[in-house]
């Protein structure tokens, strides 16, 4: 006997308990919603792999729509517009990808869909490729020409390493650079796989590079491992912050056979990491060889310079005369004039012997007397030209001042008060030569030629009286 069916648009289920003559009607609406919940109740969060298909870009509303397909079958998906601006792959036509979201029905269509929130390569096929596609663009970019790369310090003194704290990388890092030449380290340790791995070793390398105390040198390193778990370092932000970064790093991503894209931005790319610290040092034992060699080849070479400078001085002075010959004419030269010098010197006391006598003839004590007499007359009459250059000099100054005393009495104001005038000052001592100047009830002081009188300004009459 046939069944027949029902369905509860609330909870989405197909019944079979109404008899075929009693079956619920529903709306077209009704159904498509009671499917769309039961869509999304079942399924929720989901990972789909697929190939992209019919993939042109962002709608000009900036979402974007596409289809993911494999060898047997089809499904909608469309990426809203703030999630596909957070994507961190670059979508492209027939790239295998693995879509992370949440399955949904579009009742407009009635057909499902997927709202995909993120999007990864899937395979190591579409990882090459979208990795050559990323490395082109920043080497056009010039990001990866030999030109900008730095040389690495001969000895850091110190030396910051990002990588994971745990795990054998730390470790066979921090014993090379101990058995080679211990330096400081600093650790800046961070994630190196996972979906947080490329945005913490860009912060760290920021981090070293913002610090008062810089360290020397970078060393970015992780071990070997897959495409998918090298992949944070193919990340272009690393890349950047590599080539941004005001300290020289190396790269140890890996094994040798393991190429990264930071390896390419990085100012030396060490095969290993523990490559990375025997680049990043000298061996200490070697440099005290070295200097200990260069110091024994110095010894040896000054030694050599010595013996042929000696050697040299040798032969020079087998060419010089010796000092007796040299020292013989001058010896000579002074013994003759030693042998005449006594007869030269009796020679000299002769001659300025007979000089005295013919000057101590011409003196006399009558000729020193007639000399003192010219002498004393000279001076009396030097002494009296002087007195009378001096009474001259004092009759002429005396009637110069005269004549200014004459002339000061003349312009003194006190020689016209004594004619009967009288001089007029306000209370501050002021002259006031106007009446208009004086205000009324003003004080005032009168001065004659015989004392001064206090007075009140009245006002001024017609004629200008101020009394």
């Amino acid at each position: 006997m046939p069944t027949d069916f029902s369905f509860d648009p609330e909870t989405g289920e197909i019944r079979d308990e109404a008899p075929k003559g009693n079956l619920t009607e529903f709306t077209v609406t009704e159904i498509s919603h009671a499917l769309k919940r039961t869509i999304e109740d079942r399924f929720g969060q989901v990972r789909v792999r697929g190939e992209i298909s019919g993939y042109r870009g962002a709608h000009s509303s900036g979402h974007c729509y596409f289809s993911l397909k494999d060898d047997g079958a089809k499904i909608d998906a469309v990426i809203w517009r703030g999630s596909f601006n957070r994507l961190r792959s670059k979508l492209q036509e027939g790239l295998e990808v693995v879509a992370s979201g949440k399955l949904t029905s579009y009742p407009g269509k009635s057909s499902y869909q997927i709202v995909i929130e993120n999007v990864e390569p899937a395979g190591v096929g579409a990882l090459m490729a979208l990795l050559e596609e990323r490395r082109k663009k920043l080497a056009a970019e010039g990001l990866f020409d030999a030109a900008r790369k730095r040389p690495l310090p001969f000895l850091p003194q110190t030396i910051g390493i990002v990588t994971s704290p745990t795990g054998a990388v730390i470790r066979d890092i921090l014993h090379r650079l101990a058995d080679r030449f211990p330096r400081h380290v600093m650790v800046w340790p961070v994630r190196v796989q996972g979906e947080t791995a490329a945005a913490e070793v860009v912060a760290a390398i920021q981090g070293f590079n913002a610090m008062v105390q810089k360290p020397d040198l970078l060393i970015v390193a992780r071990g070997g491992g897959s495409l998918e778990d090298l992949w944070p370092f193919n990340d272009e932000a690393i890349v950047r912050a590599v080539v941004a970064s005001g300290i020289p790093v190396i790269s140890a991503i890996g094994h040798e056979t393991d190429t990264t894209l930071i390896d390419h931005a990085a100012d030396w790319r060490a095969p290993t990491p523990t490559a990375a610290a025997e680049r990043a040092v000298p061996v200490r034992a070697d440099l005290l060889e070295q200097v200990a060699s260069l110091r024994a080849r110095q010894r040896r070479a000054m030694g050599r310079v010595l013996q042929e400078r000696r050697l040299r001085l040798q032969s020079a002075s087998r060419a010089l005369p010796k000092p007796d010959d040299l020292l013989a004419i001058a010896r000579q030269r002074l013994d003759a004039a030693a042998g005449r010098l006594p007869q030269s010197l009796r020679a000299n006391v002769q001659r300025h012997g007979l000089a005295l006598a013919r000057t101590s003839g011409r003196l006399s004590a009558r000729s020193l007397q007639s000399r003192i007499s010219d002498t004393r007359r000279r001076l009396g009459e030097l002494q009296a030209r002087g007195s009378r250059a001096l009474r001259l000099v004092l009759a002429k100054r005396q009637e110069r001042l005269t004549a200014e005393s004459k002339l000061f009495a003349s312009l003194n104001y006190r020689s016209v008060l004594a004619r009967g005038f009288a001089v007029v000052r306000d209370a501050a001592g002021k002259a006031l030569p106007l009446a208009s100047a004086v205000p009324p009830g003003a004080k005032l002081a009168i001065e004659f030629s015989d004392g001064t009188v206090a007075a009140k300004a009245d006002v001024p009459t017609k004629q200008g009286s101020l009394f």
